[in-house]
């Protein structure tokens, strides 16, 4: 089996967040950045499903973007994935660009399975893996918590949804996305991580893959969020239901 396993480099979460002067994004200067939790788990279930396989299985991971992405790269080769791949572009791509250069991709390595966080907690998206899906016209399995190999070419995939668990049986080739309760990230030791500062990170190009990138999105405004801080201390429970009541309004 190979598995193509997209990754995005963010933020980090625990980093507060500031809106750059012109307004058109997170200002990421001087910030750290990490794997993208939901694609860290990606990686992690990929990882497992390797293990669970035959030996010859192939776990690849790909980043669209700069030069400075190749360190979450390089965190997902010290985890333990094949071989790493780089799309190389500093443009601010919207979800429908990086899915097509996700699907070039698949064109070129013909993976059987691709694997992906749910969406980016730079944006929350949640759309990459569903148009990719698409473009491909392969199966998908959105928010996975659970994933088995029934038999070669065929997974069983719990799903979560607003009315609770469902779960699906799919067909390879298939795109599923990851849900947080799939699994908990291993962490890289120190000397993985050494060792994968010197592993070779294949360069790609939009072009070199036949896509030009056209974005249909476009940020008009980005705007930090107001934090209110409106503590009133009261007396006793009486006067803490009279205001809920008649000031509130919410008894």
């Amino acid at each position: 089996m190979k598995i193509l396993v997209p990754t995005k480099r963010v933020p980090a979460t625990d980093d507060p967040v500031r809106v750059r002067p012109d307004g058109l994004g997170i200002d990421t200067a001087g910030r750290a950045s990490v794997v993208n939790p939901f694609d860290a788990i990606a990686l992690e279930e990929a990882l497992r499903l390797r293990e669970q396989g035959s030996t010859s299985a192939e776990v690849i991971a790909v980043s669209v973007g700069g030069a400075d992405c190749e360190n979450e790269l390089r965190t997902a080769l010290a985890m333990g994935v094949n071989r790493a791949m780089r799309v190389d572009s500093d443009a601010a791509l919207d979800p429908w660009c990086v899915a097509r250069v996700l699907a070039a991709v698949v064109a070129r390595e013909q993976p059987d399975l691709v694997l992906m966080g749910k969406q980016a907690v730079d944006d929350d998206a949640n759309q990459t893996g569903q148009m990719l899906a698409g473009l491909l016209r392969w199966p998908q399995a959105t928010f996975a918590s659970r994933i088995e190999i029934i038999e070669p070419g065929l997974l069983r995939v719990a799903r979560e949804t607003d009315r609770g668990l469902e779960t699906v049986q799919i067909r390879l080739p298939a795109v599923v996305t990851t849900d947080l309760r799939l699994n908990e990230p291993r962490y890289a030791p120190l000397p993985a991580l050494i060792k994968a500062r010197r592993l070779p990170i294949e360069i790609l190009t939009p072009a070199g893959l036949g896509v030009t990138l056209q974005p249909k999105l476009r940020v008009v405004r980005l705007e930090q969020a107001t934090l209110e801080r409106a503590c009133v201390r009261v007396a006793d429970t009486a006067e803490l239901v009279r205001r809920l009541r008649f000031e509130a309004k919410v008894i």
